[in-house]
């Protein structure tokens, strides 16, 4: 599994927020908004902390692995977007020529495409895509 991620992240080997091995610093509240009475705002945590790992090595692996995922998400919340878009202008055009906004054989031809690709979990997944998909016209 370590050499896994480590291919994964290969490609981010001076990815930010790397400060020494495994170190980032991170000041004032925990998570919930509470002052944290451990440790006073100046004081770092150390991305094992973060990370909850139980390695330095393990932490980078991971600190390294989530900004790829960070960076995937931006990418898929674009695409979708871009989806969107040119989904407004298919509904624009059959509205215009007559016809109904949404086909319903094209998107069950999208969720068995999704369904086959991502298996159960992926047909949520589309039902949740197409409904962002049904826009706004």
């Amino acid at each position: 599994m370590v050499v896994l991620l480590e291919q994964l992240t290969s490609d981010f080997p001076g990815a930010p927020g790397r400060q020494g091995p495994g170190r980032s610093v991170i000041s004032g509240p925990c998570r919930s908004g509470a002052p944290n009475p451990q440790r006073s705002p100046q004081m770092s945590v150390t991305q094992t902390e973060k990370t909850g790992a139980r390695t330095d090595e393990a932490a980078t692996l991971i600190t390294g692995a989530r900004e790829r995922i960070d960076a995937l998400d931006d990418r898929i919340i674009g695409l979708i977007q871009e989806r969107m878009a040119v989904s407004a202008v298919i509904q624009e055009s059959r509205i215009a020529s007559g016809g109904r906004r949404v086909n319903l054989n094209r998107e069950m031809e999208v969720l068995a495409h999704y369904r086959d690709a991502l298996g159960k979990p992926g047909t949520a997944l589309a039902m949740t895509m197409l409904e962002l998909c049904r826009g706004r016209i």
